[in-house]
């Protein structure tokens, strides 16, 4: 298991070029990204995303950067703000986030939208995957409810519905050098701690609430739709500083 991760993980850096290299054409980077070469192009002239770095003969290469930025993008336009809206938002962030950092935004945006599956035939999957896909990998995609085929699918061949809001996470997964059952193990523990968080803070709101205005659910529903993006960046927040102390902690010992 270690080996066969360590083989893809090393495959997978060549493909970037290495520590985060451009190393995508802007064709490659529009079907990691599940859009037209025209978007990427079009959101360059605005200045949404930054230019690609010039390779040999000039051509134009992408990196994680550019596909992390990408998605925020793709993410922002999908919850309804404007072009405008989208610049004003990209302008305040800090200069020199990492893909890391720009994914987390894009988590956080996507955070209280509702989850539409994706249809998608194999080939497509592929392509927003950079890579081809065994079947251990559609086997692990699956495992962890990325994937799930569909056998009635339109387009021919082999088709799955896909969460894209936990596609770009299962990916990078699969170059994990951690076995399936650890992955699915810590999967349980988040989702059952994040209920649970869940669960309590939702009583303290409805609390809230009720002393407030009782009765009044309008006012439920308003308190839910402003807290909630609020909320989740609290509990992204405070995960990643509690990790990192246990992390330390670990380390030290």
């Amino acid at each position: 298991m270690e080996t066969r991760s360590k083989t893809v993980a090393e495959a997978a850096q060549a493909r970037e070029g290495g520590a985060g290299e451009p190393a995508l054409t802007v064709d490659e980077l529009a079907a990691r990204a599940g859009v037209t070469v025209r978007t990427v192009r079009f959101y360059g002239t605005r200045g949404l995303l930054p230019p690609p770095e010039l390779g040999p003969r000039r051509v134009g290469r992408y990196g994680p950067g550019h596909l992390a930025r990408l998605a925020l993008i793709e993410e922002l336009q999908h919850q309804g703000l404007t072009l405008a809206a989208i610049e004003r938002y990209l302008s305040r962030l800090p200069a020199g986030l990492s893909p890391h950092d720009l994914a987390i935004h894009r988590a956080l945006v996507a955070s209280w939208m509702p989850d539409e599956a994706e249809e998608m035939p194999r080939a497509q999957l592929e392509r927003r995957a950079g890579r081809p896909l065994t079947e251990e990998d559609l086997g692990r995609l699956a495992a962890m409810n990325v994937v799930e085929p569909d056998p009635d699918g339109r387009g021919g061949g082999a088709a799955f519905r896909v969460d894209p809001a936990l596609l770009g996470l299962g990916l990078q997964l699969l170059d994990v050098p951690v076995a399936l059952e650890t992955i699915l193990k810590a999967r349980t523990v988040l989702i059952d701690h994040s209920c649970a968080a869940a669960r309590e803070l939702s009583r303290l709101f409805r609390e809230e609430v009720c002393r407030a205005v009782e009765g009044e659910a309008a006012a439920m529903k308003s308190l839910s739709r402003h807290m909630q993006p609020l909320v989740v960046q609290a509990l992204v927040t405070a995960f990643q500083r509690s990790l990192t102390q246990e992390l330390r902690a670990a380390y030290a010992q």
